[in-house]
């Protein structure tokens, strides 16, 4: 499996197979903290192999610079199905909004695949 695109937007949707992402980033700026981020959505495509045709379960962590969590653990199970091709992708697509941040940093957000982390990106927050 691979992960062809994981990141942080303004908007997202997956409709009928297609997947629309709008203004995407990895940097949030505010001028007082604590601040809060009125909404953003996570996309992630995860293209498998045929051998790799089944259920899998996913998770994604948060963690900071100290390696707390700052959002809980989103879980759940993907049903990886062919249409006749030698791969098949999957589109997650989570929206979080009024998410608070208390003071600038990083946030790395991993995901794991059946146990096994298999990417990751950082969210900077910075004071401008």
């Amino acid at each position: 499996m691979k992960t062809e695109l994981f990141t942080f937007c303004d908007y997202a949707q997956e409709s009928g197979g297609k997947l629309t992402v709008v203004g995407t980033f990895d940097t949030i700026v505010s001028r007082n903290f604590p601040c809060v981020h009125p909404q953003l959505s996570i996309v992630i495509r995860i293209r498998f192999d045929l051998w790799e045709f089944t259920d899998h379960n996913f998770r994604i962590e948060t963690r900071d610079l100290d390696g707390e969590m700052s959002i809980e653990p989103i879980t759940g199970k993907v049903d990886v199905k062919g249409a006749g091709n030698a791969t098949a992708v999957s589109h997650l697509v989570f929206t979080f909004s009024n998410l608070r941040f208390s003071s600038s940093g990083v946030v790395n957000f991993a995901l794991y695949v059946d146990e096994k982390e298999i990417s990751s990106i950082p969210l900077y927050i910075r004071k401008g």
